[in-house]
């Protein structure tokens, strides 16, 4: 995997667990969404990974 991909779902994977920690005490159902949706975010990237690599 590229440098900028693995920073793209670094980032995005930091901004939506945070966007979920601050969302808990608002509103817990976008809590969980939110954490879903990072959790599939982290296994998205490492299904890239593991097609990109060469073999």
């Amino acid at each position: 995997m590229s440098k900028g991909l693995s920073l793209w779902f670094a980032i995005s994977s930091i901004v939506l667990l945070t966007a979920s920690a601050i969302s808990i005490s608002y509103n817990g159902f976008l809590a969980v969404g939110l954490a879903l949706l990072s959790i599939l975010n982290i296994g998205w990237g490492f299904i890239i990974k593991s097609k990109r690599k060469p073999s």
